[in-house]
């Protein structure tokens, strides 16, 4: 079932985080954070190559002290991933990884302090070409709007945002994201709904302090969902108590979700019931685990009976529908070939290899007649 995404992407300024584009038509990028000490550099570069391996488009490290700003520039000097750092109280921090190549900054201007100390990490932005972001938290907002607002809420974070981006306007920088993030979903979803229409610039989704594997997955598909179907979000990040990993994974199954952006399988799998011919849930557990490393984009249907398998098979790229005595496996959408139980995932691992690795010929011989 092809049929493409809907959403029209709000229109925004293109920033440039490293060699990943930011906005504009460039595709919706995927983050995490390391959450390793920034001082023990073997263990974050090799959180960052994991990161990486899972198809993160931008990683960024906390960059708390002057220790850590020096052994950032080591960490970015073995990345090939752009960073961002993240940076809060202490400007010379900033203007320190500035010179050690940081790909974006992230700050909070108005906990950096001193007017001559935002300038100061502006103008440092500006002579190296290096983007800003702009956070804001629900959890951090000042006390002047705390006392303003009497909590948090939507028009509280905007206008924290609003009062940052006064701040590079006053300095004529333009080349920088905002992120409004809440952990409740409805004050996120309406702060951005709100900003979406006063700038141009690009905007940094998440639900910040989302929660554990499972209930921050269910809130961030819920909050990123509705604001993606909006058409607002030009980067995004799930905020998971686990692994970082996993929050690249969601990230990219939420915007497979939503047609935004192809990166490994898809699977279509029914929940299993008394119908079934054959174990649909260990079946799929397996799949998932053994074609982790797929990154080629693919829609493939396991069904385990006759009911819907044939339909959703026939529209699939690959696709299996359970039989007795053997299942039937569909390719390019007709009947191709019947399998046993006995083998049932290794040969379903072996043909769906294969067809990545059609498709992958397939690309390289498109490559190479270009290229003569």
């Amino acid at each position: 079932m092809k049929q493409e995404s809907p959403i029209k992407r709000r229109p925004s300024r293109q920033i440039m985080i490293g060699d990943v584009p930011v906005g504009g038509d460039a595709p919706i990028a995927v983050q995490s954070m390391t959450n390793t000490n920034t001082c023990d550099v073997e263990a974050t570069v090799a959180q960052i190559r994991s990161l990486e391996e899972a198809g993160a488009d931008i990683v960024r490290v906390s960059v708390p002290s002057m220790d850590a700003a020096e052994a950032f520039g080591k960490i970015r000097a073995q990345s090939g991933v752009p960073l961002v750092a993240d940076i809060h109280f202490d400007h010379k921090i900033a203007l320190r990884v500035a010179e050690l190549g940081v790909d974006c900054l992230r700050i909070n201007p108005g906990n950096i302090g001193r007017e001559d100390r935002v300038s100061a990490v502006i103008s440092a932005a500006r002579d190296r070409n290096i983007p800003i972001r702009i956070g804001v938290n629900a959890g951090s907002l000042g006390k002047e709007l705390l006392r303003k607002y009497s909590e948090p809420t939507a028009e509280a974070l905007v206008e924290s945002a609003m009062r940052h981006i006064d701040i590079l306007d006053r300095h004529d920088f333009q080349d920088f994201k905002v992120s409004l993030k809440a952990s409740e979903v409805f004050m996120t979803v309406a702060a951005y709904r709100q900003i979406a229409g006063q700038i141009e610039q690009p905007l940094h989704l998440g639900i910040t302090e989302a929660g554990g594997f499972r209930s921050g997955t269910v809130k961030s598909s819920v909050g990123l969902g509705l604001l993606l179907m909006d058409g607002i979000g030009d980067t995004i990040r799930v905020s998971l108590a686990a692994d970082p990993v996993q929050e690249i994974k969601v990230g990219y199954d939420i915007l497979k979700s939503l047609r935004l952006r192809s990166r490994g399988i898809n699977f279509i799998a029914c929940p299993s019931c008394s119908r079934q011919n054959f174990d649909v849930i260990q079946t799929m557990n397996d799949l998932e685990v053994r074609l982790e490393d797929v990154n080629t984009s693919l829609d493939v249907a396991i069904i385990g009976c006759i009911v819907n398998g044939p339909g959703e098979a026939k529209v699939a790229d690959l696709g299996l529908t359970g039989g007795s005595p053997k299942n039937l496996f569909y390719a390019g959408g007709r009947p191709d070939q019947k399998l046993d139980n006995a083998n049932l995932t290794d040969d379903l691992e072996r043909l769906i290899r294969e067809e990545v690795a059609r498709r992958k010929a397939q690309e390289a011989a498109v490559i190479a007649r270009s290229d003569q």
